[in-house]
């Protein structure tokens, strides 16, 4: 396979794991919305690092990777789901919050913590760990065998990733003054709820 194409697959397989709008994407929206395009691309960071890790994880073994994929499962299916449920917790919004209101400036500090709590949320998320398993055999990247090609498919998952988290991001920022002042709140509740349904789906599987 052609390096331009393996990065193609990749940056698609990048795009195809961050695209449908799961915990992960109501947070970013919700974020978005509440402190601006930064938080939003700095909470994307955490979710495209978290894919190329997996990437990487696969692309140096992948009959390994799913086999610990297999056995750890029960255990980040409960850390993932306790995380998405605290995660529904805060995110709701409340009489005199600050959830819905736009920040002027979000701190750099506030931004690693918003990367680093979306990065552990994507290395738990069971979804997540599922899809890109299936994705990355379905595209013929657990194929992948030189150290070259495996760096290029990291790259490419993390480029897909993240371009879908900027796209994102910028529309979102860029539509918000036209909404009406409610929908950042009730983007917060459908946020929260959806989080908190996920996070039941994930305990529920993890302990039956």
């Amino acid at each position: 396979m052609s390096t331009v194409l393996l990065l193609g697959k990749s940056i698609a397989m990048g795009v195809a794991i961050a695209a449908p709008l799961g915990p992960i994407g109501a947070l970013c929206i919700q974020r978005t919305l509440a402190r601006g395009f930064a938080t939003g691309v700095a909470g994307g960071l955490g979710t495209a690092l978290a894919d190329a890790s997996y990437a990487a994880a696969a692309a140096a073994g992948f009959a390994t990777f799913a086999a610990v994929l297999q056995k750890i499962s029960g255990p980040l299916g409960l850390v993932g789901g306790a995380f998405l449920l605290w995660l529904a917790w805060r995110g709701w919004p409340r009489a005199g919050g600050g959830a819905v209101r736009a920040a002027a400036a979000p701190e750099v500090r506030g931004l690693w913590a918003t990367t680093l709590t979306t990065f552990a949320l994507t290395m738990t998320n069971p979804a997540t760990i599922l899809s890109f398993a299936a994705i990355f055999a379905g595209l013929g990247l657990a194929r992948t065998a030189s150290v070259g090609a495996s760096v290029t498919v990291v790259a490419g998952v993390f480029a897909g990733s993240m371009l879908w988290w900027v796209f994102l991001s910028g529309l979102v920022a860029a539509l918000h003054h036209r909404l009406p002042e409610a929908f950042a709140q009730w983007t917060a509740r459908i946020s929260s709820v959806m989080m908190g349904a996920f996070g039941i789906w994930a305990l529920w599987h993890a302990l039956t």
